[in-house]
């Protein structure tokens, strides 16, 4: 009996930092699998070729459209069945953190675009530790570049994240500068890094797996039209652009299972991807018949893996 309030204290404690995530719909972990099992991106396909998910990975990696309708979009895709990993960018703004990204070495006090664009919301800068954003496009003295405004996709417009079989929306908000060697890609915030993999990632630990599929979209409807950039959690800003984000995937990939309720001001209407040819074929990362409980996209997962394997080993050890 002397355990319980311990108990209660930590889960307070756990429930309090819930991280928000999603399973991936079914569509999409369709596409997921697709990628990963098509093979390098080549030829008319590739945007542009010769990036570096690590330093020593080799120019591999490439700005993909394969299976995806013409000017919709991109993705992050490597060579066989790798797609991106994610490093961990902790520029802009530096408070409300909690020591995480002091580990960084590469730090910078500003983002590409949220130093930009978000001074008319109240907010001086994206902060790594608050909005989960996504760093995409290589720009510098080095070669090879992209910017991704040449094919549509917009500056702070809503980015898909499927990492670990769960679905998170990101924003672009930093590109890929010239303080490395090689032109590199693959990098995400603290806050989007942290609702992926959970509490363990800090600002030179990140997630070394080339399995991350980063979806960008073209064109204004994927521009977040209710984003409270001046939340003050992570969870908060999650939410506000989930809807958009759920519009957006469903269009793109035929799965109206992500769609929420209510009228969307930026809807338009996409030719959704033929996805079911390779439904019956999907391997392991499909993750269908280990989440047989779940309906696809449906259900929200509050509290972080980690946090809830935590509490329930307590609450074992207690009873």
């Amino acid at each position: 009996m002397r355990h319980r309030p311990v108990l209660v204290a930590i889960t307070a404690t756990l429930f309090a930092s819930q991280i928000t995530t999603k399973q991936a719909p079914s569509a999409l972990r369709a596409f997921y699998n697709k990628a990963r099992s098509g093979g390098d991106c080549t030829g008319a396909d590739a945007l542009q070729t010769g990036f570096y998910n690590t330093e020593w990975s080799g120019g591999h990696t490439t700005y993909c459209t394969k299976y995806l309708p013409t000017g919709k979009g991109f993705y992050l895709k490597g060579p066989g069945s790798d797609l991106a990993n994610m490093d961990i960018d902790c520029d802009g703004e530096q408070s409300r953190g909690d020591g995480r990204c002091k580990s960084s070495t590469d730090t910078q006090g500003q983002t590409r675009w949220g130093l930009k664009h978000l001074e008319k919301h109240g907010v001086r800068d994206l902060n790594a530790n608050l909005h989960p954003y996504v760093v995409l496009g290589n720009e510098g003295g080095y070669s090879p570049t992209f910017d991704p405004r040449t094919v549509g996709v917009e500056p702070l417009s809503i980015v898909a994240v499927v990492c670990a079989d769960e679905l998170v929306y990101g924003v672009w908000g930093d590109t890929n500068g010239d303080d490395n060697e090689h032109p590199m890609v693959g990098e995400a915030s603290l806050a989007l890094a942290t609702a992926c993999y959970g509490p363990s990632i800090s600002g030179n630990s990140g997630h070394d797996e080339a399995d991350v599929l980063y979806i960008a979209f073209a064109g204004k409807e994927a521009v977040p039209a209710r984003a409270k950039w001046d939340a003050d959690s992570y969870e908060a800003f999650e939410e506000s652009i989930t809807a958009q984000g759920d519009q957006l995937v469903s269009q793109l990939f035929g799965d109206r299972s992500t769609a929420t309720g209510g009228s969307d001001p930026h809807h338009t209407s996409a030719a959704p991807i033929d996805s079911d040819s390779d439904s019956d074929s999907d391997d392991d990362d499909d993750g269908s018949s280990k989440h047989s409980d779940k309906s696809d996209g449906a259900r929200r997962s509050t509290i972080p893996r980690l946090c809830h394997t935590i509490l329930v080993a307590l609450i074992a050890l207690v009873c």
